[in-house]
């Protein structure tokens, strides 16, 4: 007996429906993809200063490609107590920043905290404080400190300060009283790096560098720590 032949499959319609469908799940997907990715929202960043360098961009800049060592936890203990509070202090060595300060540092970051910019982004740069032997960058009595604007904001001022003589940052927090004022600037085209040449006199050993960044393109103020070794 003959079977008659099976009708051909219709081709599938693509609706408007179904493209935007699927155009919405891509969309999810990739959304889903980029956060997965720690260092995704570096894109569009901000700033830290490199050199000497800030707490967290040290130990991006030692850690980044190997922060799952074990060897961290003896060679670079600081390091390896950031990482375990938050990665993300690290990726996002540049987001170390408040809005809307107006001015009033002190007001908005307490003492114990000035590493963290009083704790801010919800606590994610908290264990930038905490207290202990940070790895330390080499610097004479004079020397030029360089910051890294990703995003090219610009600058109305930059504030430098030194901890007095005496202070110990492995054995003590940061409070506003522990610092000098050695520079205040003027104001800065947008651009991607800034060069601050800072002069001292009769410095040694061990101190933080901190930095205030008053950034241009709105009331947007970083707070930076550095620990620098006076030679």
């Amino acid at each position: 007996m003959h079977r008659p032949a099976l009708p051909a499959p219709r081709p599938r319609t693509t609706t408007p429906a179904r493209r935007r469908s699927a155009f919405r799940a891509v969309a999810l997907l990739t959304a889903l993809v980029l956060a997965m990715i720690p260092w995704a929202s570096s894109a569009s960043a901000h700033g830290s200063v490199v050199d000497p360098a800030s707490r967290n961009y040290g130990c991006w800049l030692r850690w980044g490609n190997d922060f799952q060592n074990p060897a961290m936890q003896q060679s670079d203990p600081m390091c390896w107590q950031a990482w375990r509070t938050d990665t993300n202090a690290m990726w996002n060595w540049n987001g170390l920043y408040r809005e809307g300060v107006g001015g009033n540092h002190q007001a908005a970051v307490p003492n114990g905290q000035l590493c963290s910019a009083g704790r801010t982004q919800g606590g994610r740069y908290t264990a930038l404080d905490t207290v202990g032997a940070w790895k330390t960058t080499n610097i004479g009595a004079n020397f030029t400190l360089r910051l890294y604007d990703q995003a090219s904001h610009g600058a109305d001022y930059f504030r430098v300060y030194i901890t007095r003589p005496g202070f110990d940052p492995a054995t003590r927090p940061l409070t506003w009283n522990d610092l000098q004022l050695v520079k205040t600037t003027g104001r800065y085209a947008p651009s991607q790096n800034y060069l601050i040449d800072v002069n001292t006199s009769g410095r040694s050993g061990r101190a933080v560098v901190y930095t205030i960044w008053q950034a241009s393109h709105m009331d947007q103020s970083y707070y930076i720590c550095s620990d620098v070794n006076f030679t």
